[in-house]
């Protein structure tokens, strides 16, 4: 029987005890972003930016537009550019630093925050804002921090080059490594996230039929409002993460 989870404002809660050795998996989302600025779909009434998620997120909206879906990516740079981490990315870089490679950072956030705190080992499972692909040949995606109002960028093997983000519809990367890294920790902090959006609403479900070698990972939730999956959670800790996270992880 999975118990109620406690369902609270942050400050009524302990920190996380860490003991040496632990595995902590933290998994990001739209709300630790949406601290420093950058826009999210849950907050603009159905629409992104002014814009149909079909439109400019899907692989049909760019089939039908690709200019559009270009500009709208090209002003998320520019946007993008000007925001800077919040003490909730500062807090996990930090964490990094302590354990290691005990610990596992996901994000389903486009955005570089985490990497401008100082995070080194970033799973960006929906990709990057920064970095381009081609949408036809097996060319690697590369940094790119140009912007495309006008002329379309095409690859060298003639067709046209495309934000190197996962879209609506697509599936997200590093799928192998998330659900190893799941499997094997003790701890598992998700910070932000809505608990609507799949396959990351369901990785603290996935920790409730896999016990690791230490039993059954602890689930924790940080973030303004409870999320759609909070009966998974063993707590619910409500607040904005940049208050909440930089007290967090007690570290023994």
């Amino acid at each position: 029987m999975i118990p109620i989870p406690k369902v609270a404002p942050g400050a009524q809660f302990a920190p996380l005890r860490v003991p040496r050795g632990a595995r902590v998996f933290v998994l990001t989302g739209a709300g630790i972003s949406a601290e420093s600025g950058v826009a999210t779909f849950r907050d603009a009434g159905g629409l992104w930016e002014q814009h149909r998620i079909e439109d400019v997120a899907t692989p049909d909206g760019f089939e039908r537009d690709p200019r559009l879906v270009w500009r709208f990516y090209s002003e998320r740079r520019r946007k993008a550019g000007a925001v800077r981490p919040n003490p909730a990315h500062d807090a996990l870089a930090h964490l990094e630093e302590r354990l290691g490679g005990d610990f596992f950072l996901c994000t389903q956030n486009v955005d570089p925050l985490h990497e401008r705190a100082g995070s080194r080992r970033v799973v960006h499972m929906h990709g990057e804002l920064f970095r381009t692909r081609c949408s036809v040949c097996d060319r690697p995606p590369f940094a790119d921090e140009s912007a495309y109002f006008d002329a379309l960028p095409r690859c060298g093997c003639g067709a046209l080059l495309r934000p190197a983000v996962v879209w609506f519809g697509e599936t997200p990367l590093e799928l192998e490594a998330i659900f190893t890294a799941l499997s094997a920790c003790d701890l598992f902090v998700t910070v932000g996230s809505s608990g609507a959006v799949y396959p990351a609403a369901g990785f603290v479900s996935h920790l409730r039929n896999v016990a690791g070698s230490r039993g059954f990972a602890r689930a924790v939730y940080v973030g303004l409002e409870r999320p759609e999956n909070a009966h998974c959670f063993d707590e619910c800790r409500l607040g904005k993460a940049g208050e909440l996270l930089p007290s967090l992880f007690g570290l023994e």
